[in-house]
């Protein structure tokens, strides 16, 4: 690791307890689990914490550096302002009890500055916000940079960047995502490989869906796909979320393809789903947290992209395959859908042969279990 390059970096054999931030989806919060490997090597004395949202907490939970994991329930705002009031309060106070040396705010959510206050914390460093005043920049003295408008850097650099700021520079070997399923995940996953007789490498998860419908492929083009990977002899296991949108999916692909498939949408925790991940020659799907757990689980990954960009968010550091079409010069927009229709040209038009050969072509590359 090189020496410090900032004048003002953090001496980090002062730092006792450290609490970091990610207040965003299930994938958000697994791209930024590097940060507590690295973290945890430059300071082992120290206690590392984690605050997230309560439903994205199995992406962190179980990893060998953290000492606590906090959650804000976003059910709170349901049972009123003075419920929520009083449940937040609790949790601002546990916090500011742990009296923490340094707040990672690892987003722009203004509720980083309000929590860098409350925790007394000595050291604070978030991401640099033009349209912020006084108020940001005192409560975050260190603030790094992101990435200018219309370049690309991945997600998992970017929270790292925020380490960098602060004095630390991160090895090579400390940049790999970390995902824990648990020994309780791991054996009701062997359960259900047992119960549908799949043995582990010889089955294919498909996750067609995502919370953003923007990011989906037709459902006749995934059926199209299953099909022919059953051909060649694939069990093909399918997931999706327990969400009536990808509910719906996952029943209109069942109703295209001619394949018999294990069905366990909406049926298994995130935990369990890691594992039986984990356990697969190959995972198909779409830009979604399971994608990012598949990296993670380090199972081959083929992935389609249209609004979102794979610089940004593609499959960190495992074997895989991005298909994107060429024919949009406006991907990656970001948008949802063409004119927020929640409908994407750039995937619909994807042809189904250019899918199946990156699929193809993967599973040439990985060696088969089926062969001696």
């Amino acid at each position: 690791m090189p020496a410090p390059a900032v004048a003002d970096a953090i001496d980090f054999s002062r730092v006792r307890r450290i609490l970091v931030t990610k207040l965003r989806h299930h994938g958000d919060v697994l791209l930024a689990s590097p940060v507590f490997t690295v973290l945890h090597r430059a300071a082992p004395h120290a206690e590392i914490d984690a605050l997230v949202y309560r439903e994205t907490a199995p992406m962190l939970a179980r990893h060998p550096a953290i000492t606590e994991l906090f959650t804000i329930d976003r059910e709170w705002k349901r049972s009123g302002v003075l419920a929520q009031a009083a449940a937040e309060w609790r949790l601002w106070r546990t916090l500011a009890r742990r009296d923490y040396d340094l707040v990672i705010h690892l987003t722009d959510h203004r509720r980083g500055a309000w929590l860098r206050r409350l925790v007394g914390a000595r050291h604070g460093v978030a991401p640099e916000r033009s349209d912020e005043g006084r108020w940001w920049r005192k409560s975050f003295p260190h603030r790094y940079l992101l990435p200018p408008h219309g370049t690309h850097r991945h997600t998992v650099e970017v929270n790292l960047d925020a380490l960098r700021r602060i004095g630390l520079w991160p090895a090579d070997d400390e940049k790999a995502l970390v995902l824990v399923p648990g020994p309780e995940a791991e054996g009701r996953a062997a359960a259900l490989l047992a119960t549908h007789r799949l043995e582990r490498g010889r089955y294919i998860v498909v996750h067609p869906g995502s919370r953003w419908l923007f990011k989906c492929w037709p459902a006749d083009a995934t059926a199209a796909i299953i099909d022919r990977v059953a051909e060649d002899g694939w069990q093909v296991v399918i997931t999706g979320a327990p969400d009536p949108a990808e509910r719906a999916l996952v029943d209109a692909i069942l109703a295209a393809t001619a394949t018999p498939v294990v069905d366990l949408s909406g049926r298994i925790s995130l935990s369990e789903l890691a594992a039986l991940i984990g356990g697969a020659r190959l995972f198909f799907g779409v830009d979604s947290a399971p994608m990012h757990m598949a990296a993670a689980m380090g199972t081959p990954t083929v992935a389609l992209f249209g609004p979102s960009g794979e610089a940004d968010w593609g499959p960190w550091r495992v074997t895989h395959r991005v298909v994107a079409s060429r024919a949009f010069p406006c991907r990656p927009c970001g948008n949802n859908g063409c004119g927020g229709s929640n409908h994407s040209d750039c995937l619909l038009t994807l042809p189904v042969s250019h899918v199946a050969a990156a699929i193809e072509e993967l599973l040439a590359e990985v060696p088969d279990p089926r062969r001696p």
